[in-house]
């Protein structure tokens, strides 16, 4: 790719579209199905550590198979796949339902190890004060598994940014799709797909600081 002003024209002018996508769709996609998807997974985990053989069982096949499907897969079969059975969803939440379902299953075992990476002896000491298991659990655990699922889960969603781009391949019009949109009117594929990926990663350096920041304040918090 050798210098060209009408080049640098044209990167310039699709600066703003593809900034626009990022603004307006992938980060609310983003951060909707991360949202959702983080519900899911603490009900999913807390499943998996009930003590109850069909909850715990039906977590473990769910878990077991969102991470063993490819996240492509688990989006066709949504969008294109739901409407044999009479279901049928528009290309943003399908989008929405694939990434939360898929956030789900991982973040399940992030907020599963958390949890029982806090000492049992914490458990033992609220019951011994009279708290219920549900007030010990909100209270005491879960605050303290929130600081150490953190740093996993922050990466959860900056790789979930990413994934966004897949959306475009239900026409879903976010950050990718518009890249697409120009490169296929100017030709210039090359030129727009590496201005996507730049806009990719000033995206994920925001919040790659900003995960920092979290924890930095988070462990300020627990040293009080």
């Amino acid at each position: 790719m050798t210098a060209d002003p009408s080049r640098w024209a044209l990167f310039v002018s699709a600066l703003w579209p593809i900034v626009h996508g990022a603004i307006a769709s992938t980060i609310p996609l983003a951060v909707v199905s991360f949202a959702i998807g983080l519900l899911l997974a603490l009900a999913l985990a807390l499943m998996r550590l009930s003590g109850n053989r069909l909850a715990s069982g039906t977590a473990r096949v769910y878990i077991s198979l969102v991470r063993g499907t490819p996240l492509l897969v688990q989006l066709f079969v949504i969008f294109y796949g739901l409407p044999s059975i009479g279901i049928v969803l528009q290309p943003w939440p399908s989008a929405v339902a694939a990434f939360s379902l898929n956030v789900g299953g991982y973040g399940a075992e992030v907020i599963r190890a958390a949890i029982l990476s806090v000492p049992h002896g914490q458990w033992e000491a609220a019951y011994m004060i009279g708290m219920s298991h549900r007030r010990t659990l909100s209270r005491i655990i879960l605050p303290q598994a929130a600081r150490v699922s953190v740093p996993p889960l922050s990466n959860t969603f900056i790789a979930l940014v990413k994934d966004t781009s897949l959306a475009s391949l239900i026409l879903v019009t976010e950050l990718f799709r518009q890249a697409q949109k120009v490169a296929a009117f100017s030709q210039q594929f090359m030129l727009l797909y590496l201005e996507a990926a730049l806009v990719y990663w000033v995206v994920c350096l925001v919040l790659s600081s900003a995960q920092g920041s979290l924890e930095n304040r988070l462990d300020r918090h627990v040293a009080r």
